[in-house]
């Protein structure tokens, strides 16, 4: 091989920060390389991450393989150790070109091989700017990094270091090298976006950020959010929801459980009726609105009515995209000392959760039959609505916006006919 790879799990921000890997890489003159930028959120994840890197060294056995990424943060000395790795670096040295300049030498020892520093010792995020996003018709912006909460399941505060916002000027002036690159929809994102400004001058909020930049980016067509923790909407946001036709009706919450006390133990700062609140205002504000959500089964002393909890919850607020993650300790966590549920029954619970999300889902796309929607079109034959519902659109192209009429669906995504001549489409 030549050049540079790099091969990313996870979240949206790894999306984004493979971008600026890629680049700084390149500007360092790396080549013949593979980066793996890894995810922690659950032990799958870092074996699946391992599992890729053994078939990239048997299908590439001279290219050198450098690891980063938030299992590499938090669980270095594995990833040093494995035989296949030349060099591991951390989530701060990753975005560096200089991280990519002195390369150890093929076969050095596991320690020769680390060049991860104390994440909680960061405390800024520099602006990063890429002008694309390989493969992606929408383009992320990064605007936050890490964490200031410890829910009690979740290792990625000590992968990513405590909260950390980009200036809203920053911000700003990507969204514009992103649009004058073709780009126009643009997701916000971060580790907990909505925290975002907290550290900054006047504290702005994530919500008065999203509507300076649809007010000074013009060229923004439609406007995303990652994730949220619905706790911590701000009014701006609010605002947004009821009457901003450019910021799209679809919101992927952090809600993780439905049950009171696994929502205490899992040190959540939102209760189930908050949850529920916040999905019927927001309803209430955007009928056609959509909820994605992240959910836990078998969270450590999850009996089977707190299960069942969690899943009425994802019924009563109308999830339409569930995500469902059985429970996976995390070493140095504290619900990794917690009693645990028997991992088959953490198996059995996630693959109910799953079948009611599957149930959800379908009456979602039953409703959107018969509706007009504007789609994006991506590179794959696929499209997505304004709520972010999949359809095949496989004869347009991408990018393109398009008005068209639901026909049907089966099951996965919907089925779609074009109704509006290219006059329309511009101003659809």
């Amino acid at each position: 091989m030549s050049g540079v790879e790099v091969i990313t799990f996870g979240c949206r921000l790894n999306t984004y920060e493979s971008e600026v890997m890629r680049a700084e890489a390149e500007k360092a003159g790396l080549n013949n390389a593979v980066l793996v930028n890894t995810c922690a959120v659950t032990g799958e994840a870092v074996r699946q991450a391992r599992q890729a890197i053994r078939r990239v060294r048997r299908e590439n056995p001279h290219a050198r393989i450098i690891v980063t990424g938030c299992a590499a943060q938090t669980e270095s000395g594995t990833f040093a150790e494995m035989a296949e790795v030349d060099m591991v670096l951390g989530n701060e040295e990753k975005l560096k070109s200089t991280s990519y300049r002195a390369l150890p030498d093929f076969g050095v020892s596991s320690e020769e091989k680390l060049r991860v520093n104390d994440i909680m010792s960061v405390k800024a995020t520099a602006p990063q700017m890429v002008k694309h996003i390989d493969g992606h018709v929408r383009a992320f912006i990064q605007v936050q990094n890490g964490c200031d909460h410890r829910c009690t399941f979740c290792i990625i505060p000590y992968g990513r270091g405590n909260s950390r916002s980009v200036p809203m000027g920053a911000v700003v002036e990507q969204a514009r090298k992103l649009t004058e690159s073709g780009y126009r929809e643009i997701v916000l994102t971060g580790v907990d976006a909505t925290s975002y400004g907290a550290d900054l001058p006047g504290s702005p909020t994530l919500g008065y950020l999203a509507k300076t930049l649809l007010k000074q980016v013009p060229e923004i067509r439609r406007l995303r959010l990652s994730s949220i923790d619905s706790i911590e909407a701000d009014n701006h946001l609010w605002d947004l929801i009821a009457d901003e036709p450019r910021f799209m009706p679809h919101l992927h919450l952090s809600l993780q459980h439905g049950d009171d006390m696994i929502l205490k133990r899992m040190k959540r700062r939102h209760s189930r009726a908050e949850a529920l609140a916040f999905t019927e205002q927001a309803r209430r504000l955007r009928p056609d609105i959509a909820f994605g959500a992240d959910m836990i089964a078998g969270f450590p002393t999850e009996t089977e009515e707190m299960f069942e909890g969690a899943a009425t919850l994802a019924e009563e607020a109308g999830i339409s995209f569930l995500h469902v993650f059985p429970y996976s300790p995390r070493p140095g966590t504290p619900a990794a000392r917690m009693p645990q549920v028997d991992r088959a029954l953490v198996k059995d619970r996630a693959s109910r959760l799953r079948a009611r999300g599957e149930v959800l889902h379908r009456a979602h796309l039953d409703r959107m039959v018969g509706t007009e929607q504007v789609i994006i079109v991506e590179n794959n034959g696929m499209a997505h609505t304004e709520n972010f519902s999949l359809v095949a659109a496989p004869t347009l192209i991408p990018r393109d916006f398009k008005r068209v009429m639901i026909t049907g669906h089966n099951g996965k995504h919907l089925d779609m006919a074009v109704v509006a001549d290219a006059r329309h489409e511009q101003a659809a």
